[in-house]
């Protein structure tokens, strides 16, 4: 590799809103992000999953269609 064009590696601190502090590598410094792993709906299990059918059953449910 070229010496003087490859970013500097550093240890990163990673702070998510909920708390969350995470240890990592990175070309960049200290990062604060808004949403992790550890709140994440998808990851928590917290995602709230629409299961009332298809676009008809919408319709149906909506103009009370029996």
């Amino acid at each position: 590799m070229k010496k003087d064009i490859q970013p500097e590696y550093n240890d990163t601190t990673i702070t998510c809103a909920c708390g969350n502090v995470l240890e990592v590598g990175s070309t960049k410094k200290d990062l604060k992000v808004d949403v992790c792993s550890k709140c994440h709906p998808y990851w928590t299990g917290n995602l709230r999953k629409d299961t009332t059918g298809g676009r008809a059953d919408k319709f149906k449910k909506k103009y009370g269609i029996a």
